[in-house]
């Protein structure tokens, strides 16, 4: 089914908003790329006593959030509420108590917020409240990373400074969240930071323009990985899972109902900081008491309607349970001192037994923390097993360390020496120059997440002649992988973990690759107002051609690919958009490479700034018919797009937005 041409107001001055980028298109919900849920009985019934009452008739609602990516270090804000409104107007609290987030580790992941039961009936718009009073972001630079003062975050609605919690309404139209009796719905936001925010890097220091921009559908994007985290209620080892009370982020208290965890014979179990595979990690979890802290990373099935975990994490290998934690990237290492850069710290609750309880805010952002480690320290990595030690740790490696905090006027430390470190599965991106033994060579440009132009890859080789090069980065790759895929000078992504210290080369081994032909790609063009009316020299049911002039012409003319750049005008035939089908745009994983796309919904939009609207399409077609339509009276002021990055820029997009002045 194709969506009809439909208006939906927008939110926050929108007029305002991404100075001519892309506005997100409202909702992707049933027959517009969502999909509808049907019972399970894999959710149980909630036991908070703060939700709101259900007598009969109830179902469930699978609440999730996410963000798309943005120019941000570092997003932390506080969610004071997430409410639904019902037809009759009646409200529910979905998430009635306060939690940071920080949204910048929400792009490559959904987080399940709550599981509630709620009343039956059809749910109109979701309303979601941001507190920045104590905000901690981080802006990426030319000449490094930087904090936004809170002074500098702009109310894009009022443009004066942020005073006060921003509420964000989404209105559902004509396609509401339907609750029935003993079914399961799912409602996954998704937050988009670059729509959401306008950065001005002429300012000293950095200003922020802030229209939060929500877009929804009714299920999660297949291509994320879906985070769940709560206490333990149960393990049924006949079935293979176990249920959690969903506590979400960093929360110490509050529960929102019952979610249940699938697992399988490849599920990988953390357990007070013992590795299990599989059902001797079902049976070690039973071991445990109820009410000990879990987290589990999975995937939704959407045909089955449920969760199935390729990582259990419980008890004292949960981020803050057996201490402090802070979790960043390795960018130097002399001994056992680590410096570590771009850290999200964590700070945990003060017992009980003393009469203290967790910060309100316990999360902030650290530009640098020095980690001290032993050999009291126990290493694990994340979806693996064996014995691994403080050797493998190094330097590009991405890595949650769990100790005792400490600040001096020197700055953040913490002491690992008794605590643990968890490797993260790390990603680098750069391009490529050629094949080496046993893998390839790329021309680095980022690793873990952090500018590679920012380690020091000093011990990482077997001497000092081997030590790892940004300029000549050596990456092991599965022996099933073809680098026929691979182009010398284009992008290539890979992820796997970073070779110990001192033992390069190679100086990566990856477990995945993804060459550019593959790799999620974002298009960012904008234009000053009024906007361009040469923008296309191309526009039909099966391409939309970005013309090399009208990019020249752009403010912003960008195609990001991971955190690698191409600058769109340099481009001679311009950049062509071709449409995704339903096949090529979800996500897959074969012969030890993988693509990324970003997500596998169709989805197509055009906003029209004065009349406050945003006409949403579910083909290719009928958004370009529309478009060559609306053309006739109006410019373009922004174009965004997503999809996978080809020869001679053409991308394959699953969406497109675009400005219009009208």
């Amino acid at each position: 089914m194709n969506c009809v041409r439909s208006h939906s107001a927008w939110t926050l001055g929108a007029k305002q908003l991404l100075s001519g980028l892309l506005v997100v298109a409202a909702l992707a919900l049933a027959g517009c790329g969502g999909s509808s849920m049907s019972p399970s009985s894999a959710l149980s019934p909630p036991v908070s006593s703060k939700q709101s009452p259900c007598s009969s008739g109830c179902g469930t609602a699978v609440v999730s959030l996410t963000d798309a990516p943005g120019d941000f270090v570092s997003y932390i804000v506080t969610v004071d509420a997430l409410t639904l409104t019902r037809s009759d107007g009646s409200v529910v609290q979905t998430v009635p108590t306060t939690s940071q987030v920080d949204f910048s580790q929400l792009v490559n992941l959904s987080e399940v917020l709550s599981a509630q039961q709620l009343p039956p009936g059809q749910y109109t718009s979701a309303q979601l409240t941001l507190d920045y009073s104590n905000a901690d972001i981080v802006v990426s630079t030319a000449s490094g990373n930087v904090t936004v003062p809170t002074a500098n975050l702009i109310n894009g609605a009022t443009g004066s400074a942020i005073t006060g919690p921003i509420k964000v309404t989404l209105s559902f139209g004509s396609n509401p969240l339907v609750i029935t009796d003993g079914t399961v719905s799912n409602l996954a936001i998704d937050f988009n930071l670059a729509a959401s925010n306008t950065v001005d890097l002429t300012a000293s220091p950095p200003t922020v323009t802030v229209n939060p921009v929500l877009s929804a559908s009714l299920a999660p994007a297949s291509s994320k990985q879906i985070h769940v985290r709560g206490p333990l209620v149960s393990v049924s080892a006949g079935s293979s899972d176990y249920v959690v009370n969903v506590r979400p982020f960093s929360d110490d208290q509050a529960e929102f109902g019952q979610f249940t965890v699938d697992t399988n014979a490849s599920t990988t179990f953390l357990i007070n900081g013992t590795s299990y595979t599989g059902s001797a990690g079902l049976s070690a979890l039973a071991g445990v008491s109820a009410g000990t802290l879990t987290t589990a990373y999975g995937t939704w099935d959407t045909t089955t309607n449920t969760f199935t975990a390729s990582v259990v994490h419980a008890g004292t290998s949960v981020a803050g349970v057996s201490g402090d934690a802070v979790t960043g990237t390795v960018a130097a290492r002399s001994a056992d001192t680590l410096t570590v850069d771009d850290a999200l710290v964590f700070q945990a609750p003060v017992s009980s037994a003393s009469g203290g309880t967790q910060s309100d805010d316990p999360l902030h952002f650290a530009h640098q923390v020095t980690v001290t480690v032993g050999s009291g320290t126990t290493v694990t990595a994340e979806g693996e097993t064996g014995t691994l030690s403080t050797a493998d740790l190094s330097v590009g490696q991405r890595v949650r360390f769990t100790g005792t905090l400490s600040s001096n006027v020197t700055g953040t430390s913490l002491d690992a020496t008794s605590g643990t470190a968890l490797l993260k599965p790390t990603r680098g991106t750069g391009l490529y120059i050629g094949t080496s033994t046993g893998g390839i060579a790329v021309n680095l440009q980022s690793l873990g997440e952090v500018d590679a132009g920012t380690l020091l890859f000093t011990g990482t080789g077997t001497s000092s002649a081997t030590d790892a090069s940004a300029s000549n980065y050596l990456v092991g790759i599965p022996s099933s992988f073809s680098t026929s895929v691979l182009a010398v000078g284009m992008p290539v992504q890979f992820t796997g973990f970073v070779t110990p210290f001192g033992a390069a080369p190679p100086d990566f081994m990856a477990n995945t690759v993804v060459s550019y032909a593959q790799a999620h790609a974002e298009l960012h063009a904008n234009w000053t107002s009024p906007g361009t009316t040469t923008a296309f020299t191309a526009l039909s049911s099966t391409q939309l051609v970005i013309g090399q002039p009208a990019l020249v012409s752009a403010m912003t003319h960008t195609i990001r690919i991971g955190d690698t750049m191409i600058d769109a005008s340099t481009l001679s035939g311009g950049v062509t958009l071709v449409p995704a089908s339903a096949t090529t745009s979800s996500s897959s994983s074969t012969n030890g490479s993988s693509t990324d796309d970003g997500g596998e919904d169709l989805a197509f939009a055009i906003a029209h700034q004065s009349s406050d609207s945003i006409d949403t399409f579910g083909t290719f077609a009928d958004f370009t018919s529309a478009l060559n339509t609306d053309l006739s009276n109006a410019s373009v002021v922004g174009i965004w797009a997503n999809g996978l990055y080809g020869s001679n820029g053409t991308i394959t997009v699953n969406r497109v937005y675009v400005v219009l002045n009208n």
